[in-house]
């Protein structure tokens, strides 16, 4: 289906190479926003600081799962449009494995031209595996997108517009080059992408991706498989590409993991804490991976605020409060001792270790040393949501949200986490929760 979407953007006119060339100064800034599409209090808990500390920037990405649940076209009018309508700027996507439950029909819609559904395809032979795929498959409303004209009202500025060629795409700005890729729903290229991706990887631009599956992420490196050969981790690694940084979503957490590459610095980073819920970081072990150790690495939540975050929720859920909740110093003594690291924070009163702590830590699967064995845990990230009602207590702040911030000039790219918690005063000052200088020459 890509493939087709493909074919007819470039029928329609976009161009060959795919590549978005803006007249942006030596000197910009851009955002990128991860996984935001829930259209629920946490992703509207962003906007406030995200235009305070973004709204000088030139564009905005939006880095995997634009819609949840299964990008349909009347959801963004809640989940995209309402919530950035206020964002001065044009807004660019790559899909997330969401997007494509509906073959892409409304992401295609909104961000590439207004590109009309594809025609059907021949239906397949019975019980073949392609018949079963159409079984299973979520098929959209035959009037989904009667409210997309509405909605567009609310991002009809002229400064807000942009078409982009496809659901990937490379955009040239100021000194570097933004490549976006989409890795569909199984997180791996098809060769034709692929293809595309040594193209426009080539030249001696600096460059920055940005993909729905994160590279680097808990700990683990997941190189990208293109179809055919290779891995997009051994095109951004190739010295001749001089790539930079390469930025994931899909995981809704902040991760950042600086891997040495022959003498120079490649700043891996997991940026999907835009809106949806909250994946877990204290479920990270320590890190040893590429060379980078706890030392070099960084996330957001802490990891002894996500073990708190979700003793609080089990505590709730299950109605054992006293049994489950651990402050944010039980949680982070806790997580210090399993792992055998230092306090993320300075250890306050209450920091000792217990029996309970310990077997807290234990159930809401806690990292380890790479020399423990694993145990039973209850779910801390996706499956949750399938347990229990995404709308349930897992939405009461602090939310521990995200974006990014890229400061752009001929040498450097200066990249910051700032933090949304849903706390009136991290709305009016965004706090920075990371920040690193990554040099251009």
């Amino acid at each position: 289906t890509r493939g087709r979407w493909v074919a007819q953007r470039a029928a329609a006119g976009a161009p060959a190479d795919k590549v978005v060339r803006r007249d942006d100064p030596d000197r910009f800034s851009f955002l990128v926003i991860g996984d935001t599409g829930e259209g629920d209090d946490p992703q509207y808990a962003v906007v406030p600081g995200l235009l305070k500390e973004g709204g000088d920037t030139r564009f905005a990405v939006l880095a995997s799962d634009v819609i949840y649940p299964v990008g349909s076209a009347d959801d963004y009018g809640t989940k995209f449009f309402r919530p950035y309508r206020d964002y001065p700027a044009p807004i660019y996507a790559i899909p997330g494995n969401h997007d494509w439950y509906e073959d892409l029909g409304g992401f295609m819609r909104v961000f590439c031209d207004d590109a009309p559904p594809l025609p059907p395809e021949p239906a397949p032979r019975p019980l073949t595996r392609a018949w079963l795929r159409s079984r299973l498959w979520h098929r959209a409303r035959p009037d989904d997108g009667r409210q997309l004209d509405e909605a567009r009202k609310l991002r009809s500025a002229p400064g807000q517009q942009a078409v982009q060629p496809g659901p990937y795409w490379a955009i040239d700005a100021g000194p570097v080059r933004i490549v976006g890729i989409d890795t569909g729903l199984l997180g791996t290229l098809d060769a034709e992408q692929g293809a595309w991706l040594r193209e426009v990887s080539r030249g001696p631009r600096p460059k920055i991706l940005v993909t729905g599956s994160p590279l680097y992420v808990d700990g683990e490196h997941h190189p990208c498989a293109i179809e055919g050969g290779g891995t997009v981790d051994a095109i951004v690694r190739d010295p001749a590409h001089r790539y930079v940084a390469a930025i994931g979503g899909d995981i809704h957490n902040y991760q950042r993991y600086p891997v040495d590459v022959d003498g120079r610095t490649i700043q891996y980073v997991v940026a999907g804490g835009g809106g949806a819920f909250m994946h877990a970081t204290h479920t990270i072990p320590r890190v040893s991976v590429a060379g980078v150790t706890e030392d070099d690495f960084r996330c957001y939540p802490l990891r002894g605020d996500s073990l708190a975050f979700y003793s609080g929720l089990y505590g709730r859920r299950l109605r054992l409060r006293r049994f489950f909740t651990l402050t944010e110093t039980e949680a982070t003594a806790v997580i210090a001792e399993r792992l055998g690291i230092r306090p993320a924070r300075a250890p306050g009163t209450g920091a000792r270790v217990t029996r309970r702590t310990r077997l807290v830590a234990g159930l809401l699967g806690t990292g380890r040393r790479p020399d423990r064995r694993k145990r039973f845990r209850l779910p801390v990230r996706k499956i949750y949501t399938q347990l229990f009602s995404p709308g349930s207590a897992t939405y009461s702040p602090p939310f521990f949200k995200c974006f990014l911030r890229l400061d752009v000039t001929p040498d450097a790219v200066r990249l910051r986490c700032h933090a949304a918690t849903g706390n009136r005063a991290q709305e009016l000052d965004p706090p920075v929760e990371d920040e690193v200088v990554i040099p251009l020459g």
